[in-house]
């Protein structure tokens, strides 16, 4: 005798319901990416060039660093 289990449902609009908090999410940490990746950027404008040399960088390397942060 086969045992039979009954594939069960999700209730109804759950679905719909995880996709739109599932784009608010993705819309939150696309906005928090980019508010941070502008933060450091203007933090580090704001260096002279001997503090931007003395963490190992140069001025064109700003946006570089920034385009690496991810949240």
């Amino acid at each position: 005798m086969a045992i039979h289990s009954p594939v069960k449902t999700a209730p109804f609009g759950a679905i719909s319901v995880f996709r739109a908090i599932n784009v608010l999410d993705n819309v939150r940490s696309t906005v928090a990416t980019w508010y941070a990746r502008r933060l450091t950027a203007k933090e580090l404008s704001r260096l002279s060039d001997r503090e931007l040399t003395d963490i190992g960088l140069c001025y064109g390397d700003i946006s570089t660093v920034c385009q690496k942060i991810k949240m």
